[in-house]
């Protein structure tokens, strides 16, 4: 069986991944709050997990993989949305259009991330759906003295649970130096965070032992992923597995959710299921955080111009599976530069593997699923999920079928390529569905026409360096130059890019 790895930011070492029970690995990752378009930033944790969830089902079995991602639909910011809507005329009560607007919301989310080649996790919980739940744990933190009432609001004692911080890596006393935490006269301490807060007439809420009102942010994912990971599966699981009741594997997210919000998780969770105050565990075994997302080498901001949506992108003409090639030639751990330079490269990685199907495959239309993936990628995958370098052997078989002879159809070499791209989530390989092209395109074929010319220049490439006669190929480098054409050469491959002065006119002419 492959090893996993992954980094833990728990412990901040990278470790051999062991599930609790291999015929029921857990994961959660915290989803969207559904106000709004899923931004660019939003989209990267869906496809760093969407590649651990493909690499777990490679593992130990589709079957025996339960993957949670919620969507939180109650939320201050949904109220603001569906109040201007209602200010601006739109027709029914205030429950019916936070409803409509978070039901259009997720539609849209699914239909972006869809776009991406993410696999739906397994359950995709609504925080609406599981407030009793809520209701529970906050009662039983009440009890137990980790959470108290005050003016209709419940509050988590932070300082109640003695491994606050751990996660991390800070004390409380420096946290309160370093945050920005909500300053109100009911909190004993400042660090204390809201369970429970009273809402209006004019705010959705539901009955509670503190009145009428909603939960906190952060007491949604610990019910969720209690439920979904441990109640309904519990009958379910080994004898090693229910010896540590409501603890499941992994738990995932952007690393700007590190602190506060699963640092409270854990916090609460703990507290509510029996964990030692001084002690941190219980709850997820690892976790996981990837860095942020950033444009051109800035931080994505509507200030600087540089804000965009998935279906911004989509709608501009950059396909899913280009804004997946861009994510994923990037470390998880690693800031990621979304950069056009980098989508107009995938843009042409993809176009030459669309083109090596139609010339390497006898049938266009044969599925693949991943199962027979190149064991190297799939290496390098199950190494803390290191994408550039299963990529980087991507490049490298590309290079081997095109060095193949011209008449091998269906090589087991070619199988295992277009296996290893379906592992990847590369299923369709047609990145130029989603539309515009630039106005070169419009008028003249140049997709298929560059990839035709690259492959029999890197053809001819391979020929002179074993020859060492360069002739021909300076011949050609020479008549695509003056065609405006940039060339790029390596022994990994040929890429031709439009230049400045490039003339489809001329590229035509070439024989």
């Amino acid at each position: 069986m492959v090893t996993i790895r992954l980094t833990n930011s728990k412990t901040h070492r990278k470790e051999d991944f062991v599930p609790l029970d291999a015929g029921n690995v857990r994961m959660y990752v915290c989803g969207p709050t559904v106000y709004d378009r899923a931004h660019l930033g939003n989209a990267r944790p869906v496809l760093v997990f969407d590649v651990l969830f493909r690499l777990l089902r490679e593992v130990y079995g589709a079957d025996h993989v339960t993957y949670v991602r919620n969507f939180t639909d109650v939320d201050d910011k949904i109220n603001a949305e569906a109040l201007r809507r209602q200010q601006a005329g739109a027709s029914g009560t205030l429950e019916a259009l936070i409803r409509e607007r978070t039901e259009e919301t997720i539609a849209w989310y699914h239909a972006d991330m869809d776009a991406l080649g993410a696999l739906r996790p397994t359950h995709e919980p609504r925080a609406t759906e599981y407030i009793g739940e809520m209701i529970t744990m906050i009662a039983g933190l009440v009890a137990k003295g980790h959470a108290y009432e005050r003016e209709g609001h419940v509050l988590f004692r932070v300082r109640s649970y003695g491994a606050y911080g751990a996660l991390s890596g800070r004390s409380v006393d420096d946290m309160i130096a370093g945050a920005r935490v909500e300053v109100a006269p009911f909190k004993e301490d400042p660090m204390d965070f809201v369970l429970w807060k009273p809402s209006d007439a004019g705010v959705p809420g539901w009955d509670s032992p503190w009145g009428f009102g909603r939960p906190g942010w952060h007491i949604e994912c610990s019910a969720m992923a209690d439920k979904l990971l441990w109640q309904d599966v519990k009958s379910g699981l080994s004898p090693d597995a229910l010896a540590q009741p409501h603890t499941f594997d992994i738990h995932g997210g952007g690393l700007d959710l590190q602190f506060p919000h699963h640092e409270n998780e854990i916090a609460q969770s703990c507290c509510a299921h029996g964990g030692a105050a001084g002690q941190g565990d219980g709850f997820a075994r690892v976790w996981l955080h990837n860095e942020m997302l950033q444009v051109e080498g800035k931080k994505m901001s509507k200030s600087l111009g540089n804000f965009f949506t998935v279906r911004d992108l989509l709608e501009q003409g950059y396909p899913g599976e280009v804004i997946r090639f861009v994510m994923l030639s990037t470390h998880y751990r690693k800031p990621m530069d979304w950069t056009a330079e980098k989508a107009r490269e995938a843009f042409n990685h993809l176009r030459r593997w669309k083109r090596l199907k139609q010339q390497r495959l006898s049938d266009q239309q044969r599925p693949f699923t991943g199962a027979g993936a190149d064991s190297d990628v799939v290496a390098a995958v199950a190494d803390d999920l290191n994408t550039p370098m299963a990529l980087s052997r991507l490049h490298k078989m590309v290079v081997d079928v095109q060095s193949q002879d011209k008449g091998s159809i269906d090589s087991p070499l070619t199988i295992a390529f277009f296996e290893s791209l379906a592992f990847l989530g590369f299923d369709e390989l047609d990145p130029d569905k989603a539309g515009r092209r630039k106005a070169a395109e419009k008028s003249y074929d140049l997709v298929s026409h560059l990839v035709d010319r690259e492959n029999t220049l890197f053809v001819a490439y391979n020929e002179a360096r074993n020859t060492k006669n360069f002739t021909i190929v300076d011949k050609m480098k020479a008549e695509l130059i003056a065609a405006g054409v940039e060339v790029r050469m390596s022994k990994e491959g040929v890429e031709l890019v439009p230049g400045p002065d490039f003339d489809p006119a001329k590229l035509e002419a070439l024989k």
